[in-house]
């Protein structure tokens, strides 16, 4: 592995240790009118996904429940990428991050690219389902298609 690669793992590790220690969004909105909540029993992950949908759009958005540090800060990230997108948006950015944890694919959309920290865990296939519960669970409360998601 080069110098530079090393570096970007190295950036890439800080950015997921930091949104674990102090996730962004991390409540649930007084407001909220759509939920779901997601679990991984392999991990013992446990997240809510709160949203509030005005006019086609995510107009707030929160999460709360443990997890490992992956899939906290995966749930972070995702809050801070989603708030504000239309539904449309969200769920384009939902299958555009499953496909580059689960395939390999490349984030095409610009706003994802905080996102790409996430891309070491495909090193780790059993951390895969830690980064992705949020955004499976995100696709529930989204759809209004199931309560509760679970990774198995």
């Amino acid at each position: 592995m080069s110098t530079q690669e090393q570096d970007l793992q190295d950036i890439y590790r800080h950015r997921v240790l930091e949104h674990s220690r102090d996730p962004h969004n991390f409540h649930r909105p007084a407001d909220a009118n759509r939920e779901a909540l997601g679990f991984n029993p392999l991990c013992g992950d446990k997240l809510n996904v709160y949203l509030k949908i005005e006019d086609d759009h995510v107009t707030d958005i929160g999460f709360d429940g443990t997890g490992c540090a992956i899939s906290v800060a995966s749930a972070s990230m995702m809050t801070d990428t989603i708030a504000g997108q239309s539904l449309d948006d969200a769920k384009k950015m939902i299958h555009e991050i499953q496909d580059m944890l689960a395939e390999g694919g490349s984030l095409e959309n610009p706003r994802l690219k905080d996102l790409a920290a996430l891309e070491g865990v495909r090193n780790y296939p059993s951390r895969i389902k830690c980064a992705t519960l949020a955004w499976s669970t995100l696709d529930a409360a989204l759809n209004q298609t199931a309560s509760e998601v679970t990774t198995e």
